[in-house]
């Protein structure tokens, strides 16, 4: 959605720069027939005339395409290839070989990397050269002419020598900077995209360490009372009579007492989760025996595969419980987003700069871009059973380790978990 609207907002921009380009190519049109003292219907200027007729209806047309369609990618594609062909005419128009408005294939490739980046700004500057290479050979060939003022033949004055080496020099101008403003043009959607990850993780981090303070204290002020209860019903069930009614709703109460416990344990975890052991870790060997584990849990094993793929001699520094109980949990998560039967698949890979990465893949439900944003918040969850700390507990850990979870999703896809560690070589 965010990419959408983002290409929603630089299309309005294309179309407003569009427009201005026709006024100002109106006014110097005037302008020269002015000079020339050339009358109106002057062949030359008719055809001028003609294409900045085109150009301003071609505009109202994407207009009202932008705003009564949903903008795909092919739209901005066709609308700027439109536009590598109306600067050819304009360049036919305006002298051919001798125009001064070649350049303008330049703007079309500079505007083309900001809108359809890297990828789209060559293939303009494919177009544009095949355009330019065909009409300059077509006009030194006398297939086609010039319209605009006195030099009809103006190529005819120069070698093919000269032909040929600006022909070549244009479409080198053309590839370079489509080159060099797709990759600055990818260098800044990176850095948008990694500026606004960090946002998002500051916001999720001060979020929950705010909700990480008020739970510590409500969490301990729970916990005593619900031990009292919990004592209090197992003493009276040794001290009455035996009643089978009466002893039933005493076992309701310590079953629900129990589950009480284990959520504010949890919601404790999620609050001040214990200063862990750090040890050299394995990682290879420690998520084997955390997935041996969890195939034994009887209410996922029988409806997941779980497909694994470590690399070796990969060792970390952790705490080998804080890496069971993260592992635990997003396997747990993944597994609780298959439906009937599903594959998870998992792999660890090293990463530059010493770090080592782990990666959960599964192919459930998968969630909207807006779920993703409330998956840490603690209580949140779309399961009947679930208590939604699961992520919340696993994003407390990796942040005492200086990491984050990076999650990717996809609507009946899957979603995809992952984060890195702090890589170290194995000293015996």
């Amino acid at each position: 959605m965010k990419s959408e609207g983002d290409l929603y907002h630089k299309l309005k921009w294309l179309m407003l720069f569009r427009i201005i380009f026709v006024a100002l190519l109106l006014a110097s049109t005037i302008f020269a027939q002015l000079n020339e003292k050339t009358s109106p219907s002057a062949k030359s200027f008719t055809v001028l005339y003609g294409l900045i007729i085109f150009i301003f209806l071609l505009s109202i047309c994407y207009a009202f395409i932008y705003r009564r369609q949903k903008i795909k990618l092919l739209f901005p594609y066709i609308q700027i290839g439109i536009d590598t062909f109306c600067v050819t005419l304009i360049i036919l128009i305006t002298g051919g070989f001798t125009s001064l408005f070649s350049f303008l294939y330049l703007v079309v490739i500079i505007y083309s990397s900001m809108i359809i980046f890297r990828k789209g700004s060559m293939i303009m500057a494919a177009l544009c050269s095949i355009q330019y290479g065909i009409l300059i050979d077509l006009e030194y060939y006398g297939v086609i002419r010039s319209y605009f003022l006195k030099e009809s033949n103006a190529i005819g004055n120069y070698t093919w020598d000269f032909v040929l080496f600006k022909v070549v020099i244009t479409m080198v101008a053309c590839f370079a900077v489509a080159f060099l403003s797709g990759v600055l043009s990818e260098q800044l959607r990176r850095t948008k995209k990694e500026l606004s990850a960090i946002k998002e993780r500051i916001e999720r981090v001060e979020k929950m360490a705010y909700l990480g303070e008020m739970a510590a204290g409500m969490t301990h002020e729970i916990k005593n009372p619900l031990a009292s209860l919990a004592g209090s019903i197992q003493i009276l069930r040794k001290e009455i009579p035996y009643d089978p009614e009466n002893d039933k709703l005493m076992r309701i109460v310590l079953r629900e007492t129990d589950r009480l416990t284990a959520l504010v344990n949890n919601f404790l975890l999620f609050a001040k989760p214990p200063i862990g052991k750090i040890e050299k870790v394995d990682l290879e060997s420690a998520l084997t025996e955390a997935i041996k584990l969890f195939e034994k849990n009887q209410n996922t094993s029988s409806k997941v595969s779980i497909i694994s793929d470590f690399s070796p001699n990969l060792w970390v520094e952790m705490d080998p419980v804080h890496l069971h109980q993260v592992m635990w949990n997003i396997l747990l998560n993944a597994a609780e987003a298959i439906e009937i039967e599903g594959l998870i698949k998992i792999k660890t890979y090293p990463l530059k700069q010493r770090f080592a990465c782990i990666e959960v893949n599964d192919n459930g439900c998968g969630m909207t871009k807006t779920l993703i944003q409330s998956i840490f918040d603690p209580f949140f969850t779309t399961k009947p059973s679930g208590t939604g700390l699961g992520l919340s507990i696993v994003h407390r850990i990796l942040e005492s380790y200086n990491t984050w979870l990076d999650v990717d999703s996809e609507v009946g896809r899957g979603t995809r978990f992952v984060w890195k560690l702090d890589r170290i070589d194995n000293q015996t």
